[in-house]
């Protein structure tokens, strides 16, 4: 293991600045094998670098998880304490907590520098570091708070502040192939987390008893395909009854009964690229207008399917939907957008809110970008046909259309479960 100090604190006794310095490097093991190829990542770093010259910018300073996970391969455990990756035309250099120990180092596609507790806002004495004598930086307005940006302009006196944030989710929202190799993979773990609910669902059962063999399922297939990643942030939502009215709602120790409508919720995390299966079912059997809510629900969701391509705008696929929704006078019960792209994101982190499936998003689909279909409307307890549908999707868009790559059956012929 190799130690290599830093700057102390000038307050701090002399005897103590030789074991508790400000700014350190833990080489600790070998650098670990990597999520993407050298040459994928070298493709990520130069298309920013190219818009960091482009736009005079000389450093940039990635706060976010998911950023830093996108440049750097390297996923940060906040836990309270401030994260960083700083990008140069020279050099990349991820920022962590010395609790980590060399596990940074590790991860990062390129360099890292450690600070330590011993000293308040030490994480800004390694970013003043690793940015000394630069004019112009980017940083993530829609990320940085608003202490630790007054924080960084004081480390950084005279430095123009810009932001990074909508160009670098530009980037990610047109996937490389290696990206999608690995998004087509999650999804075949989200429908293994899939079939596995189905085993597990039957009246009598608690919601978590059937999220904790989902969630089981698709750990262990993560660990087959990529034996090297690390394991983080895989679970499952599984919701019945009332619980079903929120596409979030957590688990809860709720016990199915017959006629129960059911959620599904499968969410695979691989190196932090999210990919989900959800799902509308029933537990033995359902009524009448439930079967007619869930079938106009399906009838939204085969047309969503038809309808993402490339030279599409996200907006007018919006639009199109809602008409098939007033049709059978539903509209008013729909919840959220009609599907999201995916990529580095997850359920405390970003999100690439540029490529979102909603009447106010005119992001045009191109070949490459990876989005959902996931229409969902709620209708309120004590109506008939109370409960949340939702079915999705993830699609692959291409050249002339777009795969499909979520493969568990959806609708009341495939989701009536009957044990």
């Amino acid at each position: 293991m190799h130690y290599q100090s830093g700057q102390t604190h000038p307050t701090m006794d002399l005897n103590m600045r030789e074991f508790m310095p400000d700014l350190k490097t833990i080489y600790n093991g070998e650098k670990v094998e990597p999520t993407f190829s050298k040459n994928e990542m070298e493709r990520r770093l130069t298309g920013l670098r190219e818009h960091m010259a482009t736009q005079g910018i000389d450093a940039v300073l990635f706060t976010s998880i998911h950023n830093i996970n996108y440049y750097s391969d390297f996923l940060y455990c906040a836990f309270g304490r401030p994260y960083g990756l700083v990008v140069t035309q020279k050099k990349s250099t991820s920022i962590s907590a010395n609790i980590d120990g060399g596990q940074p180092w590790r991860r990062t596609y390129g360099d890292n520098i450690v600070y330590t507790d011993w000293q308040k806002d030490n994480y800004f004495r390694a970013v003043q570091k690793l940015i000394a004598g630069k004019k112009r930086v980017g940083v993530e307005f829609d990320h940085i708070n608003l202490e630790n940006y007054k924080k960084v302009q004081d480390a950084l006196p005279g430095v123009q502040l810009v932001d990074i944030a909508k160009a670098a989710m530009g980037m990610r929202m047109v996937k490389s192939n290696e990206e999608i190799e690995l998004i087509k993979n999650g999804a075949k773990v989200s429908d293994i987390g899939g079939f596995a609910c189905v085993e597990a669902i039957a009246a009598g059962v608690c919601e978590h008893e059937v999220a904790l063999h989902s969630t089981r399922s698709m750990i262990r297939e993560i660990a087959r395909r990529y034996p090297h990643s690390e394991l983080m942030d895989t679970w499952t939502w599984f919701q019945s009854g009332l619980n079903t009215d929120g596409a979030h709602n957590p688990v809860t120790t709720r016990v199915m009964e017959p006629g129960d409508i059911l959620s599904l919720n499968c969410f695979s995390m691989i190196s932090g690229y999210y990919t989900a299966l959800e799902r509308t079912l029933f537990v033995e059997h359902c009524s009448k207008r439930e079967l007619e809510v869930w079938e106009a629900n399906v009838e939204v969701h085969r047309r969503g399917l038809e309808l993402v391509r490339p030279g599409v705008r996200c907006c007018d696929i919006a639009m199109e939907l809602n008409k098939v929704f007033q049709k059978h006078d539903l509209l008013q019960y729909r919840t959220f957008g009609y599907g999201h792209s995916f990529g580095t994101l997850s359920h405390y982190y970003g999100r690439e809110a540029g490529l979102e499936l909603r009447e106010d998003i005119e992001t045009v689909l191109e070949p490459n970008m990876v989005v959902s279909i996931e229409p969902m409307i709620m209708l309120p307890e004590g109506m008939p046909g109370a409960g949340g549908y939702r079915e999705h999707d993830i699609l692959v868009v291409t050249e002339d259309g777009a795969e499909n790559i979520t493969k568990f059956p959806f609708g009341p012929e495939h989701n009536i479960i009957k044990k």
